[in-house]
C-alpha cells in the first residue's frame, strides 16, 4: 500500500513545516510501515541548524520516525484524526543517533508494531540513509480522543 502527501495528510493532523513524511512506499496494517523524507536545504530548521553546516536537528529525525509509526496506527486502527482521535508520542526509549541527516539526503523511515495495550502503542522505528542507520529507538504513542 502506498501513500502520497495528500493521502497522509488524511492521517496526520501536522502540517507545514511539521509535516516530515513525504510519502509511504509500504504499509502492511498491523505490523509495519515504510515511508520517506526528503530533506532539502529549504528546511526552515536549516537556516539556524546550522548555518555553516546544516544538520537536521535529532529532534526531528525522532519526530519524523513517530510520524511514520502514527500513520500505521491510525491505519491499524482504521481511524483519522477527523474521527476524533489524535496520537500523542509519549516517550522514547533506546534512542541512538549514528550519523548527521542533510540537505539532499532521502531519510527512510521504518516503524514495526510491537505492541498494543489500552491505547498505548509501542514501536520499534529506524530512520536510514541510503541504507546508513540515522538514529533508531523503541518509542510509545497513546491514542486519545480530541
Amino acid at each position: 500500500m502506498m501513500m502520497d502527501v495528500n493521502e497522509i495528510r488524511k492521517y496526520l493532523p501536522h502540517r507545514y513545516p511539521f509535516l516530515l513524511v513525504d510519502r509511504v512506499v509500504e504499509l502492511i496494517p498491523g505490523e509495519s510501515i515504510v515511508a520517506y523524507k526528503n530533506v532539502t536545504v529549504n528546511e526552515p530548521f536549516f537556516n539556524g541548524h546550522f548555518p555553516d553546516h546544516p544538520v537536521m536537528p535529532g529532534v526531528l529525525i525522532q519526530e519524523a520516525m513517530a510520524q511514520a509509526a502514527g500513520i500505521l496506527g491510525f491505519k491499524t486502527m482504521d481511524k483519522t484524526p477527523q474521527d476524533g482521535s489524535i496520537y500523542y508520542f509519549v516517550g522514547s526509549d533506546k534512542l541512538r543517533f549514528k550519523r548527521p541527516v542533510i540537505p539532499g539526503d532521502r531519510l527512510q523511515l521504518e516503524a514495526k508494531i510491537v505492541s498494543e495495550k489500552r491505547g498505548i502503542w509501542k514501536f520499534d522505528v529506524r530512520a536510514t540513509v541510503d541504507g546508513e542507520l540515522a538514529s533508531s529507538a523503541t518509542i510509545l504513542c497513546a491514542d486519545r480522543k480530541v
